[in-house]
């Protein structure tokens, strides 16, 4: 991948020009994009990459339309993502049978995800796992509720936020308010000559897709071959209790095993939490590979 892509030139002209410019990029039939995968992928043609990336660069451009209002340059957050596309197609293996945009989506939004998280100071949007979860969702589930105005939501809509976030009150105000500036929907972009648009003809539809669902299956898939590897650190006695009363649907008392192994309840409650922290502390480390993964190209010479 060592042509050079389009370049965003900062300011709505800009933007403007860059969007105009993918838009010449041709799509790609199934059969043309698997055989331009196998030769990049058998062959390392750079060529055949190339017209991979460039063939999507319009669904990164959408995607990352999405991020708007995080008070960074739309211009570098698509840049972000352009990064992802090209780490998906190094990575992506046609012979799955599905097509490289459902499996682009994920990197080209963890790309991003990760710029916005670098970019924001941690003092600004917090560091808990639900403060995070906020700051990402919150314009969606404003948009599900009709909480459209601008400025300070109704204590009605901060309450509902609140609960379907499963964060308090007071976070929902504050990242609310931090969040305030975002860039109106409405606001003129032309594309091409002689067509013009809105922003929001650019933003993706929040219903799932059949490639979202897929996507989504992918990650849970990810998610439980993290917590299988991670399981590999117990001993068989720390994983039938780490089983029963953390994965199953009807979790054990104590008191049942107790009994099981002759122990004492609080040595149960021991093993539990031993072996929790030591799930707990493999996924993060899985995690972290998973996340240096995705930075290694960051190091490389870009496409």
């Amino acid at each position: 991948m060592a042509q050079t892509l389009p370049s965003i030139v900062s300011g709505e002209g800009g933007l403007s020009r860059y969007l105009e410019e993918i838009r010449r990029f041709p799509m790609l039939q199934p059969q043309e994009e698997y055989m331009l995968a196998k030769r990049y992928q058998e062959h390392e043609d750079t060529g055949a990459a190339h017209k991979l990336v460039t063939s999507h660069l319009r669904l990164v451009a959408k995607i990352a339309m999405g991020y708007r209002g995080y008070g960074l340059p739309i211009g570098e957050v698509i840049s972000e993502g352009n990064v992802g596309l090209m780490q998906a197609v190094k990575k992506f293996e046609p012979e799955r049978g599905f097509r490289l945009a459902t499996y682009a989506m994920w990197w080209i939004k963890a790309s991003i995800q990760e710029y916005i998280l670098r970019s924001w100071s941690l003092v600004k949007m917090g560091t808990t796992a639900n403060q995070k979860r906020l700051f990402f969702n919150l314009r969606k589930v404003k948009g599900k509720i009709q909480a459209l105005d601008e400025g300070d939501l109704k204590p009605e809509q901060i309450a509902e936020i609140a609960t379907r976030l499963n964060v308090s009150e007071a976070e929902v105000i504050s990242m609310n308010r931090r969040l305030s500036g975002d860039a109106s929907l409405n606001a003129p972009i032309r594309a091409t000559e002689g067509e013009s648009g809105e922003w929001q003809d650019w933003l993706v539809d929040d219903h799932d897709s059949a490639e979202t669902i897929l996507i989504e299956q992918d990650e849970l898939e990810n998610r439980r071959s993290m917590l299988a590897g991670a399981m590999s650190v117990l001993n068989d006695r720390e994983k039938r209790i780490f089983e029963a009363r953390r994965l199953s649907e009807e979790p054990l008392t104590l008191e049942e095993l107790s009994s099981e192994f002759d122990i004492s309840r609080e040595r149960v409650r021991q093993i539990e939490v031993r072996a929790f922290e030591k799930v707990q502390d493999a996924v993060k480390a899985a995690a972290k590979r998973q996340a240096q993964a995705l930075r290694t190209i960051e190091a490389q010479p870009a496409a």
